[in-house]
């Protein structure tokens, strides 16, 4: 069960990153939906040992973040995909140099409600259903019925993780895209809530927001092979398919009190936050 943890928020007119937040013991952090209960954790963690700091964390997406860092208006991006070639190249052109760290792992878990009978799905059968090629449960096992499509907006990391590692099954040079009559959905929360109300529904998000109002599938990569739910264990022997790092972005080194916020991340307790938040350590 995820854990949402308070925080405060700070509304400020930012200048540049890792200079005017810094000086006032303020952090700007920016972006992956997935992580912002996570980033939130670590914030109200770090909060309660420098009571002179304050830290800010707003989700909006990975592209959010990134697109925040290169315009100089965080501290840090955080991101549930890797920055692409492209934005490396547009953040040289504004004297941005991002630098990566990843601070998580995490399982992208499948989810339907918990009155559907589906209990596994393979990679291709994901990848069809999500495509529109399966439009009905029972072709996989469920009831008779149609598909409601639940799939994070084009900006998410998660959604371009789902569609590079699933839909495209890790081919770069496809062009597959999402069924066109996939609901886009704000947030991952958004698409818990709608799977929570909705037996009809599928989507997928971060396991941390995996709640008994859910139910996780269980995924093989083929028909040949053992199917994994999204867990912790699971997740760090890389026998569940669908799972990814977790990234912080600065601008360059990190100094001062982001150098001093990303080494608690690294920590022990801070990497007993990311198993708090249901979420994988990297230490």
């Amino acid at each position: 069960m995820r854990i949402v943890r308070s925080v405060v928020f700070i509304t400020a007119l930012l200048i540049s990153c890792n200079t005017v937040w810094a000086a006032n013991n303020s952090i700007q952090i920016k972006g992956s939906d997935t992580m912002v209960n996570l980033g939130q954790a670590w914030a109200e963690a770090y909060m309660q040992n420098h009571k002179d700091a304050l830290i800010a964390v707003t989700g909006g997406g990975s592209g959010t973040g990134i697109a925040a860092l290169m315009s100089g208006t965080c501290d840090i991006a955080e991101s549930s995909r890797s920055i692409k070639a492209e934005e490396i190249a547009q953040a040289k052109t504004k004297g941005i140099v991002p630098v990566e760290y990843k601070v998580g792992l995490d399982g992208l878990a499948v989810v339907v409600n918990p009155s559907n009978s589906v209990e596994k799905l393979t990679i291709d059968q994901l990848a069809d259903i999500f495509t529109g090629k399966i439009k009905n449960w029972k072709e996989v096992g469920g009831k008779d019925g149609p598909i409601v499509l639940l799939s994070r907006e084009v900006n998410s990391g998660t959604h371009v993780y789902f569609k590079e590692h699933v839909l495209r099954k890790g081919d770069a040079k496809s062009t597959i895209e999402f069924d066109s009559g996939a609901l886009l959905m704000s947030s991952s929360q958004a698409i818990a809530d709608e799977v929570a109300q909705n037996s009809s529904a599928i989507g997928y998000y971060g396991m941390g927001y995996i709640s008994k109002a859910q139910k996780a599938i269980a995924v093989a990569k083929d028909a040949a092979s053992q199917y994994y739910l999204p867990t912790l264990a699971n997740v760090v022997s890389n026998k569940y398919y669908i799972s990814r790092p977790l990234l912080f972005y600065t601008n360059g080194q990190p100094q001062g009190l982001v150098k001093d916020f990303v080494d608690f991340v690294f920590s022990a307790p801070g990497q007993e936050i990311v198993k708090d938040t249901d979420f994988v350590p990297v230490k």
